[in-house]
């Protein structure tokens, strides 16, 4: 018998929550803790092999400071599509997806990095920097790494303690 794979919505559910609770500095085991799990049921809910209940959902939001909303912040049409399609039912309407994810830079993979420690690191460690010309050359040299100077168009980088005291 064949693996049943995770609905494209509770892999996406998932990953928002890992992300809030990476973006807060929480364990799974805190999380866990907190809700009455097992830290190997908080993993699975991040990755979509559970589904999270309603009231659970709720709990989880409450516990991560966010509207239950967050965990569908984002839902493209891509992931819409593919949930009608694992789910064969059809939706009224444009369905879930909220046109956000037209290309390959803005599209699921790039939350997948987003929630992985790896790219976790990095948005932390950019984030630290407190130069905003610094924050520029940094970004300058990771855009001059892929080739491709148009990776992201129209970006600029602000200084918010500078525009806050403005």
């Amino acid at each position: 018998m064949a693996k049943k794979q995770p609905s494209s919505i509770d892999a996406h559910v998932g990953s928002r929550v890992r992300l809030r609770r990476m973006l807060i500095g929480m364990s799974q085991e805190k999380l866990g803790e907190l809700l009455g799990l097992t830290f190997q049921q908080v993993q699975k809910y991040e990755k979509g092999a559970n589904r999270i209940g309603a009231s659970r959902l709720f709990d989880i939001s409450q516990i991560l400071g966010v509207p239950v909303s967050y965990f569908f912040d984002d839902v493209s049409d891509e992931i819409a599509s593919q949930h009608r399609a694992q789910t064969g039912r059809g939706v009224v309407g444009n369905g879930l997806g909220n046109g956000h994810y037209k290309d390959l830079e803005s599209g699921p993979h790039m939350m997948e990095f987003v929630s992985s420690a790896e790219g976790f690191q990095l948005i932390r460690a950019y984030t630290k920097i407190t130069d905003p010309r610094v924050r520029k050359r940094v970004l300058d040299l990771v855009k001059s790494l892929t080739g491709d100077e148009e990776v992201v168009r129209d970006f600029h980088v602000v200084d918010t303690r500078e525009a806050q005291r403005a």
